[in-house]
This record gives structure tokens, C-alpha cells and sequence, in this order.
């Protein structure tokens, strides 16, 4: 199983990366968390029950890692509560932004756009739902552990 542990202000959260489903989108995202490009990055993006937005250089949204992936849509994830999830504004635009999703209500249309590649696993519950916009990624870590399941 490949987890990625975001370090942050607010403290740990722990995700499963649907390395089955996504395994180019979890490939992308473990290869710029081990360059560092998330640590010290802000979430400049917040809105209450929706989405925590973070993963660009210039901390406002207007940046990202100068390239991009493809999509990879047809896993059936949803986007639910503890999500974490590509964003982007042109399909096959993935770079190196992400968000986390604070609930579903609002989001039943990112399920056909957006890749969810990953769903925080068992700590960071209470992290995510204290995180707000200008609170920092400490840094990124992307594993591979044994599935004790």
C-alpha cells in the first residue's frame, strides 16, 4: 500500500494513495513530494464544507511544477469527506496542485473531472477539518508500507 503522510502546522495527516487506480497520478505526486516541492507550501485556497486547496509556488493558484499529467477518471472514487483529489482547469491539467475535500455536498460533479487519488486513512481527522487558508505543508512523505488488512 502507498501512503503519504502531509506534515503540516495543524499537525499529521495520514492518506491510502489509490496506487491500483491512479498509479500515474500517485507516481506524479510521490515524485514531487521526494523532490520537496510541497514543504513549506501554503493552502491558499479554503471554502468551508468544500475544499482546502494547496500545491502552488506562488502560494495564490496561478503556479504549478511546468508540466502536466493526464487524468485518470475511470476508478469510480468519489469525492468524499478526507478525499484528496488532482485539481486543475483543463482536462488533462494535472500539475502539482491538489485539494482535500471538507465534505461532498457540492462536489458530485469534480467524480467525472477531477482525480481522486488518494483518502486520509486513519490519522488526521481533526487536522483536516482545522486547516484554513495561509496554513503551511511542512513536508511531504510518500511510502510504501505493508497492508496489514
Amino acid at each position: 500500500m502507498i501512503v503519504a503522510e502531509i506534515h503540516t502546522n495543524k499537525g499529521l495527516m495520514d492518506f491510502e494513495l489509490y496506487s491500483g487506480d491512479t498509479p500515474k497520478t500517485v507516481e506524479h505526486f510521490r515524485s514531487l513530494a521526494e523532490q520537496g516541492f510541497y514543504d513549506g507550501l501554503v493552502f491558499f485556497k479554503y471554502e468551508s464544507d468544500l475544499v482546502i486547496q494547496s500545491g502552488c509556488p506562488n502560494n495564490d493558484g496561478t503556479g504549478g511544477c511546468g508540466y502536466f499529467i493526464k487524468d485518470e477518471l475511470d476508478n469510480k472514487r468519489k469525492h468524499d469527506f478526507g478525499v484528496i483529489s488532482m485539481a486543475h482547469t483543463i482536462e488533462n491539467g494535472n500539475g502539482s496542485q491538489f485539494f482535500l475535500c471538507l465534505g461532498r455536498q457540492g462536489l458530485e460533479g469534480f467524480d467525472e473531472n477531477n482525480t481522486c487519488f488518494g483518502k486520509l486513512r486513519d490519522k488526521g481527522f481533526d487536522v483536516i477539518q482545522k486547516l484554513r487558508r495561509g496554513d503551511q505543508i511542512i513536508r511531504v512523505v510518500v511510502d510504501e508500507i505493508e497492508d496489514s488488512a
